[in-house]
């Protein structure tokens, strides 16, 4: 990215972090506001931050989710939600900055990851998309949070999709990499360009036994390689990939990554208890709260777009913009412009 260009992110970022904090803290004079955000911007590179200190654990539905928090307890929250084959580590140096600017930030490990955990041996290790957004309610409700701005990627921008169509009045606003990712089976039985279906190669291969078996016997390397692959310009090193890596060992990831793929594919059903609402989804709802959609340059599975493919999905107000030199993992790549777009879409 030039230096024309970042210098006009760090003003758009502070003018923006500024406004948030001194309509949220009056008591923070306006320069030493406007100084915090700006040497937090120029502070913050990707890799700074390593860790978000200790996780939290709450009971929530039918999960006892494992989430970290940052920021002041009465801000404006922010709930940022992560993909696959990552963890919370994606946010780890947004998270800073979001607080910084005075949001209570909640990065919670979806189902599956990290030190997240099925209440109940017994209950069915579903990963269809309903139920992982409505995990993300219960986390809500638990936390006794009405509403929250959503923004994630992958798994975890589909999850704020949906959220933001059906449960407006939970959604504030909403970042979201890649668009418009609400699942449609149906659609989905529709063959791609070779092309196309050659960057979703393992959803096929997890469609088999077969393909079970070596994740569970590989899931480290398979996420190295989906890593490289996803973000061929990401140069992350051990250690960071190892952090993130140690979420996979979670003892239900194996059963809810493979459900997630086949149920996509219709190769395995979900529970009945989400019929309706994946009625609902299925019929393609508009998203009407505030959003600002991003993509990153260099992403290898999902390339980048100007948006207007998706653009009748977004009654709001909505902003598309592109992340240059930019991956699948966008937050963690590029964490100011994910900030950026964060505080931006708040005050919309």
């Amino acid at each position: 990215m030039s230096g024309d260009i970042n210098r006009q992110r760090r003003r758009l970022f502070g003018a923006a972090a500024l406004g948030i904090a001194t309509s949220h803290f009056g008591i923070i004079g306006s320069a030493r506001a406007q100084s915090a955000s700006k040497k937090a911007v120029s502070a913050i590179r990707p890799g700074t931050h390593t860790s978000f200190g200790a996780i939290r654990q709450v009971d929530a539905g039918v999960l006892n989710i494992g989430y970290a928090e940052a920021g002041p307890a009465a801000g404006p929250v922010v709930i940022l939600l992560h993909g696959w084959p990552y963890d919370i580590h994606s946010f780890v140096d947004v998270a800073p900055l979001l607080a910084s600017a005075g949001f209570r930030v909640i990065v919670p490990h979806l189902r599956g990851h990290g030190t997240t955990r099925f209440r109940s041996t017994d209950t069915f290790r579903n990963a269809q998309q309903s139920a992982v957004a409505l995990d993300i309610i219960a986390l809500m409700d638990a936390l006794n949070i009405p509403k929250a701005i959503l923004a994630g990627y992958d798994w975890g921008a589909r999850t704020a999709n949906i959220i933001a169509a059906l449960w407006p009045e939970r959604c504030v606003a909403m970042v979201s990499v890649n668009g418009y990712l609400i699942n449609n089976r149906e659609r989905n039985k529709v063959p791609l360009p070779p092309k196309a279906e050659h960057g979703w190669w393992y959803q096929y291969y997890f469609a088999t036994e077969r393909g079970r078996a070596g994740y569970e016997a590989n899931r480290r390397e398979f996420a190295d390689l989906i890593w490289k692959a996803n973000s061929p310009k990401w140069a992350f090193d051990q250690a960071t990939f190892d952090r993130s890596a140690a979420s996979f060992d979670n003892p239900d990831y194996i059963n809810i990554v493979i459900h997630n793929y086949r149920w996509r594919l219709s190769l395995a059903e979900g529970e009945p208890q989400y019929d309706e609402v994946e009625k609902r989804l299925a019929q393609g709802p508009v998203i009407a709260v505030p959003t600002i959609t991003l993509d990153g340059d260099s992403d290898g599975v999902a390339p980048a777009t100007d948006g207007t493919s998706y653009a009748r999905m977004f009654s709001g107000k909505r902003m598309h913009r592109i992340i240059p030199g930019v991956g699948h993992n966008l937050p963690q790549e590029a964490p100011a412009a994910f900030a950026e777009a964060v505080i931006e879409v708040a005050g919309y």
